[in-house]
């Protein structure tokens, strides 16, 4: 009996083995993503997040990426940071706005959907995140830290 021949892997199981995973995300209306405090904020954030599960990796998006988005690896579905973004229409003076960490947020929760969302809306262009709400508070107050550390306050502009 001989041996099993072992050659090496065809390279494109080698590419497939290098690449991460890519994510890709919708592009949406963000007329301020290429804004210099948008900038700021993606150099600033982290490469990992801390969740209740263990830490999230970033994860690189499908080129062309949209401006002003940032990702990290997360189940069932991936946390998504979004900057730039126009004003939302659920902001009204009444409301409910919770403040996390020094930043105050608008909860966009869509009942039975797998992921919440969060706009801060008191600084000087609209971020949005998105998370799993499994995850629990850590990534947002990590965000929360950065944005505060990053992005001038502003009042929030009700209508």
């Amino acid at each position: 009996m001989g041996h099993p021949v072992r050659g090496r892997p065809h390279p494109a199981v080698l590419i497939a083995i290098a690449l991460p995973l890519l994510l890709a995300v919708v592009p949406v209306d963000a007329p301020a993503a290429t804004d210099p405090g948008c900038t700021a904020l993606l150099a600033a954030l982290p490469a990992e997040l801390d969740a209740d599960a263990g830490p999230l990796p970033t994860r690189p998006l499908v080129e062309p990426a949209p401006p002003g988005v940032r990702a990290w690896a997360a189940t069932p579905r991936p946390v998504v940071l979004r900057c730039g973004l126009p004003r939302p229409v659920e902001l009204t003076p009444t409301a409910a706005l919770l403040e996390i960490n020094g930043v105050r947020w608008l909860p966009l929760a869509d009942p039975g959907a797998p992921v919440v969302s969060y706009v801060a809306v008191d600084r000087s262009v609209y971020v949005v995140f998105t998370t799993p709400g499994e995850l629990g508070s850590g990534p947002i107050q990590q965000v929360a830290d950065v944005i505060r550390e990053t992005l001038p306050a502003a009042p929030v502009a009700v209508r």
